[in-house]
């Protein structure tokens, strides 16, 4: 399992694509989005066609894990894209505290033959957020973002398009 992780537009999703095409060709992206509104169709709609046909576009908002680890045998690697993305649908659902789930679903991406590759976003490098929601998020998504890359074989961190190896 490998953790890609910056901030927006720092060129995370680019850099794993890339790790994923050097595993072998069967490749698959696993969106976690949940296309609510026009915007994040759309969104959806430009990333598929920056992907074109090389990778299989499979989608699961609230349990990935499951997915991946149903699909995993038909791929050299999977995309995950993104954890933050992930842990808001789930702490929409109600899901209070992510800790466990993140867990279960690190061990879940570690424990497959396909090369699994997770994005996620940096949320708490910037200004403290001005209310109790955001606060929360950034909490779990930092939480998050730790058990992942306690589990990772590699961790790389994205800046301005670059991407520098911080584990592994």
């Amino acid at each position: 399992m490998i953790l890609v992780g910056g901030g927006s537009r720092s060129g995370k999703t680019r850099f794993a694509l890339q790790l994923a095409e050097a595993a072998g060709p069967r490749l698959a992206y696993l969106a976690t989005a949940a296309l609510l509104d026009d915007g994040m169709r759309e969104r959806a709609r430009m990333h598929r066609a920056e992907r074109g046909d090389r990778f299989v576009t499979l989608e699961e908002a609230d349990h990935p894990a499951d997915l991946i680890v149903r699909e995993a045998s038909r791929f050299d690697a999977i995309v995950v894209d993104c954890l933050t993305l992930w842990i808001s649908n789930r702490m929409l659902a109600g899901v209070a505290d992510m800790r466990e789930e993140a867990e279960a679903f690190a061990s879940a991406s570690s424990g497959v033959a396909a090369r699994v590759i997770l994005v996620t976003n940096e949320v708490g490098a910037g200004i403290v957020p001005d209310n109790e929601l955001a606060i929360r998020f950034r909490d779990q998504a930092g939480w998050v973002n730790q058990i992942f890359a306690t589990q990772a074989s590699e961790v790389w961190w994205t800046v301005f398009g670059c991407p520098l190896k911080v584990k592994g």
